[in-house]
C-alpha cells in the first residue's frame, strides 16, 4: 500500500492482526488509531505518528525502549502486560479488546486497547483507540 492510499482496515477488523504483520511504517501512519509494536524482550520496535502525537512521546523517546517499564508503565499490570506474558508462556494467540484508562504523563484518558500477539510472531501489538 502506498502512502497516498487511504487505509480501510479498522480497529475492530478481524483481519487486523494479519494486516499489521505486513504493514509498512507508512501504512501504520495512515491509521486512525495508535499502534505500538514491541518485540519478545518488550522493546518497542514499531510506533505510528498518531500515537506519537496523542501521547506526546516522540519516536526517539519510544523506539528501542521497554514498553511496560519505560514507555508506558501504566500498562504494566495484569490487564495488559500480564496477558502478553501468559500468551507467550502458553504459546497461545492473544487478540482481545479491553476498556482502559491511560494515566501516564496526562490527564486520565478513556480508551479501548486491542492487545494482539500471534503465536510465532516476532512483534506483539498494543493498539490504542481514543473516542472522538
Amino acid at each position: 500500500m502506498s502512502a497516498d492510499q487511504s487505509v480501510t482496515i479498522a480497529f475492530t477488523d478481524d483481519a487486523l492482526s494479519q494486516w499489521l504483520s505486513e504493514a509498512s511504517d507508512a501504512d501504520l501512519d495512515l491509521l486512525d488509531f495508535g499502534t505500538i509494536g514491541f518485540d519478545a524482550a518488550g522493546a518497542v520496535v514499531r510506533y505510528n505518528q498518531l500515537e506519537a502525537s496523542l501521547a506526546a512521546l516522540s519516536p526517539q523517546r519510544v523506539l528501542g525502549h521497554p514498553l511496560f517499564t519505560v514507555v508506558a508503565p501504566c500498562m504494566n499490570n495484569f490487564l495488559v502486560a500480564q496477558r502478553f506474558e501468559d500468551a507467550d508462556s502458553s504459546g497461545a494467540t492473544l487478540n482481545v479488546t479491553i476498556d482502559y484508562v491511560l494515566t501516564l504523563r496526562m490527564r486520565p484518558v478513556k480508551v479501548k486497547l486491542r492487545l494482539i500477539a500471534l503465536a510465532g510472531s516476532s512483534v506483539r501489538w498494543v493498539l490504542v483507540h481514543r473516542a472522538a
